[in-house]
């Protein structure tokens, strides 16, 4: 009885899961720390939660309350990460629309959502110029690097810095339920319109915790902590940055935001503002490692998670040559996303470059709070063994509980009581997840399955071979085989003989499926990818199976 009381005491605080306690730790014990734009803009942590409590005033005079949603087109900011914060703070819902859709998608998303405001940079006006008949939006407000204001077709509120400058530096922002939705962002899929999904503060805020201790508590690698400088180089409009601008802001590091990725700029902030923990897709490493300042640049301690696609191995190789602690983080859209990361255990770590790379590379093991199960078609776990394959099922709680006004595909998604991934792996005994493929992507040789993600691997260890992207064509005889199309390295040459003989090597050696001998080589000039870098196979296929 005694316990029954003390549960419901009604002096105590019911503290809420909110995006706005994720800033006391920094505010309150470094406010001096930075947040740097570009290399040219320096604010203090205490000049930053001003900042978000003036952009909550200047939203609020514009008329957006608890519920309203506001988006943002921007690229990696400053005045992005204020809208993390401020927007969802109100209570409001924080949009961040994907820039590299079309005009058609753009307008769709902002559609659904319901979009009420949007902030979008100058870079972006022309395209919303171009929709703004069909737009049913309120208010628009300009975020420009130099402070000024193009000209303009659209209805604008005014720009960003001059609409808060003279605002109150404080807000009282309001306690309610940690179950409030807070953002909202569209994911393109492979069929049909972009769809909806949407996490909640308790989500994000569980996210955070989530993801700060598995990268906290790692001894020697794969860990971001306080003393890190911070800057991301994945998209902050895609999946909340990883969810990493949360996890920096409440370890209170330094953070840098660049902008437009462009290769040198990156590369020069890396080493100007002694940039030590990023993360990215693949594409994005491969153009950095393409650029001519790479050698210019000491990259010793740069701890870099690479998730969005697979970490081919030649890549995580020549990452650890240069000193870069690059290892896999796993997750989706609808995942929030981390899921899993591929950290080593301490006996690893005297494992030569090879064996660590291969640790590197997979997968990774779930962080704390996510049940990960490999299954068969019906549900049943499968073997830990590292051989048994079957589909990644995920269970945690700051998964999406669906996809937003779309009742059929959220059912889909949450069959069995599982989010299904639609990833093809094995999980081996220290539980280590390897992903083989998607489950849209996997070719079936004869009626043996051939992964595209290992083929792919192997065909990326030959020197001569910039970039390679494996989908499967009809085949008479054998159903389906695999084709790679490959870009060389303009300054070397590679025939798709020696492609083969390259790629048989390993077949022979028992590393592949002899059902790959199959293989077609097919060489071209670029490889099409989706809006946030990913290698599009869907297009893949349309383009050379047709």
């Amino acid at each position: 009885m005694l316990l029954e009381k003390t549960l419901n005491n009604p002096y105590a605080h019911n503290y809420q899961l909110l995006i706005k306690n994720i800033l006391n730790a920094p505010i309150y014990f470094d406010p001096t720390q930075e947040i740097v734009y570009r290399g040219d803009k320096r604010f203090t942590y205490a000049t930053f939660k001003k900042r978000v409590h003036k952009l909550a005033h200047m939203l609020s005079a514009l008329g957006v309350r608890k519920g309203d949603t506001v988006a943002v087109m921007d690229y990696d900011s400053h005045r992005y990460l204020e809208c993390y914060f401020a927007i969802p703070m109100l209570g409001a819902i924080l949009h961040t629309i994907n820039i590299r859709l079309s005009p058609e998608q753009i307008l769709y998303t902002i559609d659904h959502a319901e979009d009420d405001v949007i902030l979008a940079h100058t870079d972006f006006l022309p395209l919303l110029e171009q929709i703004k008949g069909r737009l049913d939006v309120e208010h628009f407000i300009v975020l420009s690097d130099d402070e000024k204001i193009l000209p303009t077709s659209l209805h604008v509120k005014g720009e960003y810095e001059a609409l808060i400058e003279n605002q109150p530096d404080f807000f009282d922002f309001p306690d309610f339920d940690e179950n409030t939705r807070a953002t909202t962002f569209y994911t393109t899929g492979t069929t049909g319109f972009p769809k909806g999904v949407y996490f909640t503060h308790r989500q994000l805020v569980l996210h955070t915790l989530g993801a700060l201790s598995t990268l906290g508590s790692a001894p020697h690698q794969g860990n971001f902590r306080q003393g890190d400088v911070y800057m991301p180089i994945t998209p902050m409009f895609h999946v909340h940055a990883w969810g990493l601008p949360y996890v920096a802001t409440m370890l209170g590091v330094k953070q840098v935001y660049p902008g437009r990725y462009i290769p040198d700029l990156l590369l020069e902030l890396i080493a100007k503002e002694r940039v030590t923990f990023s993360h990215c897709v693949p594409t994005i490493m491969h153009m950095l490692f393409n650029s001519p300042k790479i050698n210019e640049v000491d990259l010793r301690g740069w701890k870099v998670m690479i998730g969005g696609a697979a970490l081919p191995k030649a890549m995580c190789q020549e990452a650890l040559k240069r000193g870069i602690d690059m290892f896999t983080g796993y997750g989706m859209s609808e995942t929030c996303p981390i899921l899993s990361i591929a950290q080593l255990t301490p006996e690893m770590l005297d494992l030569n470059e090879d064996a660590q790379s291969d640790i590197r590379i997979k997968t990774g093991r779930p962080m704390g709070l996510v049940e990960i199960q490999v299954v068969d078609e019906t549900m049943r776990p499968l073997l830990h063994d590292g051989a048994h394959s079957g589909e990644i099922v995920v269970r945690s709680p700051w998964l999406t509980q669906g996809y937003f006004k779309d009742q059929k595909n959220s059912e889909i998604l949450w069959q069995g009581g599982y989010l299904h991934t639609g990833d093809i792996a094995t999980m081996d005994e220290k539980g280590y997840i390897k992903i083989t493929d998607r489950m849209k992507d996997i070719i079936k040789v004869g009626g043996e399955w051939v992964s595209s993600l290992e083929l792919e691997d192997i065909i990326n260890r030959h020197p001569s071979v910039k970039e390679v992207a494996v989908i499967g064509i009809d085949d008479e005889k054998w159903g389906e085989r695999p084709l790679a199309l490959v870009v060389k390295d303009a300054t070397k040459s590679l025939s798709d003989k020696a492609l083969l003989l390259h790629a048989k090597e390993f077949i022979n050696k028992g590393i592949m499926a002899r059902e790959s001998m199959l293989l077609k080589i097919k060489f071209v000039e670029s490889i099409d990818k989706t809006s946030i870098g990913k290698v599009n196979k869907k297009e893949l296929r349309h383009k050379y199976t047709h």
